[in-house]
């Protein structure tokens, strides 16, 4: 990773199941307030599972106006509303003069599920020649992406990343990359997944939601009795720019990317029930590039999320990685809050993150209160915790192989 340029974040845009924007988003985690609540988007009662983290009164009107949102999906109302969040918080006015330098990189995986399955429905049943065409753009995964560029008139490269749990991670670290090679001076990145039937049916038919066979529904990361996660929704997108283009238009800089790293591993399975060498490879590769050792990351954004298999697989990886220093280091899971938001949710970490090293708060793990002896660190449970955080480290695993680590960084300049 070259060292060119060094990017910063200077706006969060948020929509999550605790809260819209960035200071109800960072509320909501600094609190330890969950944002589970029976599910209303729709009919549940072929499931024994209703409880997920569904963003409430969302209303699009209210932040993009009613023009141009008709034909618009669920995650794309999402992360164009994100994307509008984010831009108002950087304070940074997109014109003709600065379009060519500002790009788009979204983390999505399932965000066409229900568009597609919607479209190919009715051609299914009534034949081709009646499916309505204007729907047709949402079942194409770069949509989202593109109707962000679209909306704000942005004429930057355009990238959608698919990478599951890592996809936001990832359209984080690619646009850092556009940013470092001088490709481009400003870039929104996160990512977005939406909640809907298709999504959910699956999860809860691979066995990994909570709630099932009359257990309660509850998101409990490392603690001995959890049965599953809570699926969830959300939207998060990070404005981020070239240091000197931040400080020459007088920006609010909010955080530093540090280093990041991305590792494959094929050993990886589904139950996460393997070594998580590629998770430790791509710690090793984000701490080196950070130029930082294991002891000077002050606080790690886990991506636990209540299963078995992965809370231990992470565990493990983080005693391996940072060593001694793994116990004493305080590590959370803001999932614990706001469920598992698949590709969105290395975006709504780092977003947290940036939000710690702002405030000094490390956000809880919740509903934690019975040790699992394969569980034995620090997870900061139940209650915030003020620290003087200075390097964060934000991890993300998914089953089926990939693997990204990055790291924030208090700005030399913040108070």
């Amino acid at each position: 990773m070259t060292q060119d340029r060094n990017v910063v974040i200077t706006g969060i845009g948020v929509l999550s199941p605790i809260g819209i924007g960035r200071e109800q988003y960072w509320e909501g985690l600094s609190t330890g307030r969950t944002g589970f609540s029976t599910i209303s988007l729709f009919d549940t009662s072929g499931f024994d599972v209703s409880i997920a983290g569904e963003i409430r009164n969302f209303d699009p009107v209210n932040l993009l106006g009613k023009k141009g949102l008709r034909e618009l999906d669920r995650s794309t109302r999402l992360i164009s509303s994100a994307a509008k969040l984010a831009i108002e918080d950087s304070r940074f006015e997109i014109s003709e003069h600065n379009t060519q330098s500002v790009g788009v990189s979204v983390g999505t995986t399932f965000g066409s599920l229900h568009s597609i399955s919607q479209f190919d429905r009715t051609g299914l049943i009534e034949g081709p020649r009646y499916v309505n065409p204007s729907h047709f753009p949402n079942t194409v995964i770069n949509s989202p992406a593109s109707r962000i560029s679209i909306r704000f008139k942005i004429k930057g490269f355009n990238a959608t990343i698919s990478t599951g749990f890592c996809a936001g991670i990832d359209a984080i670290s690619y646009a850092c990359d556009f940013i470092r090679l001088n490709r481009a001076d400003m870039v929104l990145a996160g990512g977005v997944e939406e909640l809907c039937e298709e999504t959910f049916s699956g999860f809860y038919k691979l066995g990994c939601l909570s709630g099932r066979n009359g257990s309660d529904t509850i998101c409990r990361p490392f603690d001995a009795r959890r049965n599953g996660t809570v699926l969830s929704e959300g939207a998060a997108l990070l404005v981020l720019e070239s240091e000197e283009h931040a400080l020459t238009r007088g920006a609010d800089i909010l955080a530093r990317i540090s280093g990041y790293g991305n590792s494959f591993d094929p050993e990886a399975r589904m139950d996460f029930g393997h070594e998580g060498k590629g998770l430790r490879n791509a710690v090793g590769i984000a701490l080196k590039a950070a130029s930082l050792s294991p002891e000077d990351i002050d606080y790690v954004s886990s991506c636990a999320n209540s299963t078995r298999g992965l809370d231990r697989m992470e565990t493990a990886v983080f005693k391996d990685s940072l060593g001694e220093h793994a116990f004493r280091i305080p590590i959370s899971s803001i999932k614990s809050m706001i469920g598992e938001t698949f590709s969105a949710s290395g975006a709504l970490s780092c977003a947290a993150a940036a939000c710690t090293l702002r405030n000094g708060i490390i956000p809880p793990t919740v509903n934690y209160a019975e040790r699992d002896p394969d569980c034995d660190l620090d997870y900061v449970p139940n209650e915030p915790r003020k620290k003087n955080v200075s390097n964060v480290l934000v991890v993300s695993s998914d089953p089926y192989g990939n693997n990204s680590a990055i790291i924030l960084s208090k700005y030399k300049g913040e108070r």
